[in-house]
């Protein structure tokens, strides 16, 4: 399985917390449209597999034209087998939502949306400089409910000052319709953002970690009584909803990313795009692919396997890891385990490592925590 995704590098304007490439210019977006088909062009062969799955990310892919999502579309859905079993996902803004657009989606080819809702509270919305206010974020909510049955919605928590009674509320809001898929993240402080730049400055109140945890343990109760499947640790489906795409990054299956700043994998080696939209048009129009490849060593393949691994419901498969790497990982694996264990953080049962209840707000700390820096030492 294999998947595409094309990083579409424009939005309305800059959410404090974000760190992902785009530009609020969007006279260049034609440009950049011409310069991912050539792209894809390009480096098609890359993909040893068929593709399962299409994503538009950002950026904001709904700032795109019908036609302009149509015409990538099509250039994605050549390198399928059977382009008709496809999971085909475009990230959409609320103030983005009209049932008009919502047709002209459909018409193009769409057939999941990811809706960045990200909170139903102004004062949330207004901290995070969200395009879209609290009343778009519920009709384009109702709205994309009314016409697709498979979306899903994303929301942030562990907001500075949020308290528990709004997270209830985003909660309860996206109850009405019981979305068949949810992603659920932590606000977190990314260095050179502007909500970074405004609590170093004092001007922004700090991110409160304990609180995020009982926002979390609230959402993984909640979500469980509602009938989802926690499949990874900031993803909730219900049954017969998991992403293909989301769960390919955490099989560590291959995929191949269009755009500027976009990143790929093949099995063994990551590969990104340079992060700057002039530079990577006029490289593509001058016919050279602005990548820059890194092979991946046995300990990174080590360390990702259980990095990813662990956020999942299934967790670490330990016979999987005598197969890829050696015997004696595993049993190191197993060794350095013991203290997670003991202390309730993880459970190992019909051969798999997973974390706990207890443990799953903890989960990236655990993982870093199994990393080694030489295999089988």
């Amino acid at each position: 399985m294999a998947g595409l995704y094309y990083h579409i590098p424009f939005c309305k304007q800059a959410c404090h917390y974000c760190d992902f490439h785009f530009s609020t210019q969007l006279k260049s977006k034609g440009k950049i449209i011409s310069a991912m088909l050539e792209e894809l062009k390009l480096r098609a062969h890359e993909l040893s597999v068929p593709i399962r799955s299409i994503y538009f990310g950002g950026g904001t892919p709904s700032l795109l034209s019908p036609e302009e999502i149509a015409l990538l579309l099509e250039r994605g859905l050549a390198l399928a087998s059977d382009p008709s079993s496809l999971e085909i996902t475009l990230e959409v803004n609320p103030d983005d939502v009209t049932p008009d657009r919502l047709n002209s989606w459909k018409k193009a080819g769409i057939n999941r949306l990811s809706l960045g809702i990200q909170s139903f509270d102004n004062r949330d919305l207004k901290f995070m400089n969200r395009a879209h206010n609290a009343e778009q974020a519920h009709q384009a909510l109702l709205w994309v409910a009314g016409q697709f049955d498979n979306y899903s919605v994303d929301l942030i928590y562990g907001i500075p000052e949020q308290d528990e009674d709004t997270w209830r509320n985003n909660l309860s809001k996206v109850q009405e319709v019981n979305p068949p898929h949810l992603s659920c993240y932590a606000l977190t402080r990314e260095p050179g953002t502007a909500m970074d730049h405004f609590m170093h400055k004092g001007v922004m109140s700090e991110i409160d970690e304990d609180q995020a945890q009982i926002e979390y343990q609230y959402l993984t109760n909640w979500a469980q009584e509602e009938g989802y499947i926690n499949y990874e640790f900031s993803n909730f489906a219900l049954p017969g909803f998991k992403s293909v795409n989301n769960s390919a990054y955490w099989q560590g299956l291959p995929y191949l990313g269009i755009g500027p700043s976009a990143h790929s994998f093949d099995g063994n080696r990551r590969s990104w795009n340079v992060a700057n939209n002039h530079l990577y048009s006029k490289a593509i129009e001058e016919g050279t692919l602005p990548i820059t490849r890194e092979t991946l060593t046995p300990i990174d393949r080590y360390n990702e396997y259980v990095m990813t691994r662990l956020r999942t419901v299934s967790g670490i498969n330990l016979n999987k890891v005598a197969e890829l790497f050696d015997e004696k990982t595993r049993e190191n694996l197993l060794n350095m385990t013991a203290r997670h264990i003991d202390q309730g953080l993880l459970v190992f049962e019909q051969g798999h490592l997973r974390v706990s209840a207890k443990g799953k707000f903890l989960t990236d700390g655990i993982a870093s925590d199994l990393f080694l820096v030489n295999l089988g030492s």
